[in-house]
């Protein structure tokens, strides 16, 4: 059967050159209705230049919900620094009036143990209730990422007991060996969102970084429709946003970029027809 189509987002990440009242405008265009903006683009902030009303009334105009900001990183590494950072894009997801805040566990080679993850968890929890925002916990699954599996992240915000939910990125998945193999064991009604994402590159998996990742082609080696399928088979109705994240969106031209989503979207909508 075939997704609604409000249920894809768009993630800016697709269109770094583009500016927010493009962008917005583009995804309205395509007759989609979700985006998602982000701290890492090259103005280093989410809103640009714009102040949090200038983007609310912008979302308004264009009639789109922004389901997240991009990202909380290290949230499983406690300091000032990360509870800091923390607050402030909460401040800016309630100002803006974005749903949930995306989590990203840190990733650079350093070991975090479990109990210290899900103390993190807890720490920041309360923030999040304050400003009445959604937390959204993304394992990555790099080699040397300090979170890589999604059943361990729904077990330690179960154990944490903290109203976070999960976000699986098809990348990610693709890139933990024991993914497929866990898939079972999780709890569909309490994953919050799903990134998509494509590979086309032939190099292994533990040697893939987020360069690679493009669009979707027929080509994916993520498998990223099946994964798709098996996510609505298992019951999941929630919403699927696009990541792409290869140095080359930023020289993508505005049709390009409508191209892209337009024939994804046709890619998954074919695969579980």
């Amino acid at each position: 059967m075939a997704i609604a189509l409000q249920r894809f987002c768009i993630n800016r990440k697709i269109a770094p050159s583009l500016s927010i009242e493009a962008f917005f405008r583009l995804v309205s265009e395509l007759g989609l209705r979700k985006v998602e903006l982000r701290n890492d683009l090259p103005s280093g902030k989410v809103t640009d230049e714009l102040t949090h009303q200038q983007v609310r009334k912008l979302a308004d105009r264009y009639q789109l919900e922004i389901l997240t900001i991009n990202a909380v990183y290290p949230f499983n590494r406690h300091s000032a620094e990360v509870r800091q950072l923390t607050e402030s894009l909460l401040k800016e997801a309630q100002s803006i009036g974005a749903k949930s805040l995306v989590m990203c566990p840190l990733n650079d080679g350093t070991a975090v143990a479990p109990q210290e993850t899900l103390a993190a968890m807890r720490e920041l929890a309360p923030l999040f209730e304050q400003y009445g925002v959604q937390g959204l916990v993304e394992p990555l699954g790099f080699p040397q990422s300090s979170l890589r599996s999604a059943a361990q992240a729904q077990a330690l915000i179960r154990d944490a007991q903290v109203p976070f939910k999960l976000l699986i990125d098809t990348f990610h998945h693709h890139l933990y060996p024991q993914a497929e193999e866990e898939f079972s064991q999780l709890d569909v009604a309490e994953i919050g969102l799903v990134h998509l994402s494509g590979v086309d590159d032939p190099r292994p998996r533990e040697q893939l970084t987020d360069n690679e990742r493009i669009m979707l082609t027929p080509q994916d080696r993520l498998m990223t429709c099946q994964q798709v399928k098996h996510l609505e088979a298992r019951g999941y109705r929630g919403d699927y946003a696009f990541e792409p994240f290869a140095p080359q969106l930023a020289s993508w031209r505005e049709e390009e970029i409508r191209r892209e989503i337009e024939q994804s979207i046709a890619l998954i909508q074919r695969h579980c027809a």
